[in-house]
Formats: C-alpha cells, sequence, structure tokens
C-alpha cells in the first residue's frame, strides 16, 4: 500500500513526492496488486504525504547530522535513502526475514544502506548498530509502523533506546477518532484482518510516560500543496488536519 501510495503522487503530484526510484520498480510488483488497488485517491496521498513527512524530518536531521545514523523500523519497500541520501550517512533497514529477503529481491542494495534482521522491539538491532557506531546521533523512523501494536510495546521501545545515546524518533500516529475513521479505511482497501492498537491525544502525555523531550507534534497534511486534488481528498486532509486525526510526532529520547 505505501509503495503504490509513493508511485501514484510521483506519477501525479510529483510537487509533493517525486520517488522516481519507486517508479520504477513498478513492474516487478505482482500484477494483482497493480489491477486489484482498492485505494482511493485520499489513501494513495496518505501513504506518500507520510514518505513526504518523514523525509522532512530526514533532511532537517542530517543538516545537522552530516554523518549521521537512519534507521527504518518495519522498513518494509521503503526507499527514503534514495531519496534522502547525502553520500555520507549510514541508513539501516530494521525487519523481519521475509520481508528482509523479499526486500533484496525488489530494491538495489546500497553499501550504505544495510538490512537487519530483528524484531522491530527486540533490542539486539540497536547493540548491533552501537557496536559500530557508538557514538554519532541517530534518528529512528517508524513509517506507518507503530498502529499495529499496543501502547505499552511503543513505550517500552522507546524506554530501552533511552540506554543507547543520543537517540530522536520520528513517527506517524492516529488520536482516537483517527483510529476508528482508520479501521473503516483498512476494510475499504481489504485488510480488516488487521487490527489498529496505538493511537495518541496528546504527544506531550507520551513524551512524560517515557522522559523523552517533545521536539515535534504537527499536524499530518499541513505542509502539503492540496491544489489538484478531488474535492473529497482536499475536505478528508482539512478535517483531519483540524481535528488532529493523523498527525506527527518527533521526540527526543535522552
Amino acid at each position: 500500500m505505501p509503495m503504490l501510495g509513493r508511485i501514484y503522487a510521483s506519477e501525479k503530484y510529483p510537487n509533493i513526492l517525486n520517488d522516481l526510484y519507486t517508479v520504477q520498480l513498478k513492474n516487478k510488483l505482482p500484477k494483482e496488486v497493480l489491477e486489484q488497488n482498492k485505494q482511493t485517491q485520499y489513501t494513495l496521498m496518505a501513504g506518500a504525504v507520510r514518505s513526504t513527512n518523514i523525509d522532512r524530518y530526514i533532511k532537517a536531521f542530517l543538516n545537522k547530522n552530516k554523518n549521521g545514523i537512519i534507521v527504518e523500523l518495519g522498513a518494509g519497500l521503503e526507499t527514503s535513502f534514495y531519496r534522502n541520501d547525502n553520500g555520507k550517512a549510514i541508513w539501516y533497514e530494521v525487519d523481519l526475514h521475509n520481508v528482509i529477503e523479499y526486500r533484496k529481491k525488489i530494491l538495489k542494495q546500497n553499501e550504505r544502506d544495510l538490512y537487519i534482521v530483528s524484531d522491530a522491539f527486540s533490542e539486539e538491532w540497536i547493540k548491533t548498530i552501537r557496536k559500530k557506531h557508538p557514538n554519532e546521533p541517530i534518528l529512528v523512523t517508524a513509517s506507518g509502523f507503530f498502529y499495529y501494536f499496543k501502547e505499552d510495546d511503543v513505550l517500552n521501545l522507546f524506554k530501552m533506546l533511552k540506554n543507547y545515546g543520543n537517540i530522536e524518533v520520528v513517527f506517524d500516529v492516529v488520536n482516537s477518532a483517527g483510529m476508528k475513521q482508520m479501521g473503516k479505511y483498512m476494510k475499504q482497501v481489504g485488510h480488516e484482518e488487521l487490527p489498529v492498537y496505538f493511537c495518541v491525544d496528546d504527544a506531550k502525555e507520551i513524551a512524560k510516560k517515557v522522559g523523552a523531550t517533545l521536539l515535534c507534534e504537527e499536524p499530518y497534511y499541513a505542509h502539503i500543496n492540496k491544489n489538484g486534488f478531488s474535492l473529497v481528498t482536499k475536505v478528508t486532509m482539512i478535517v483531519s488536519d483540524k481535528c488532529k486525526m493523523v498527525k506527527m510526532i518527533h521526540l527526543k529520547l535522552n
């Protein structure tokens, strides 16, 4: 779903996301995925905007930390390395074995875009990274990922990462109203079997629970030029932002 969104935006709205590398991979996707796509313009753009938002945080982080480390939890088929590589930073893609194996078949691996087979909530992946990079600042991204896990799992992950030095984390999340709407969208696109658990009504409370610093909490579509979208898509985005149904959260964990 996220890859289809990036392809759609790159072909129709490159001013929002221009992911040429992903477009080149279109023919590698299973035909049934392309032919049976049940997404609307809104759900396609929601996936693309997620990548646009994450890209902003990555670029800002690398502007301050040219040799920093980017870690993508639940990496899937994300291609942010190819959109944001500064020629110096190291990327780590963390996901389960079957996902990493599929990723290897679809994507061309770069020597600075490294794969780690691990449960995202395990301590093993951060131990591996810190052995190689004991002092470098790290930005952990979780793009479309935390929704499917319990709050305790997510907060315990943040608490664990606090033991590993200079780490920031950025992720997208819904509030309680957005969670109800997300359940409807998941059913619409044929993924009603995936329950959603994690939502955040107040990022300050989350930061307080884990002893983190809240760097940013912003509406999901705040930076997007909505010209050219259908009326339904525009209205849905505007209402979403007004009600804070989907948002981006950026935390500093130490």
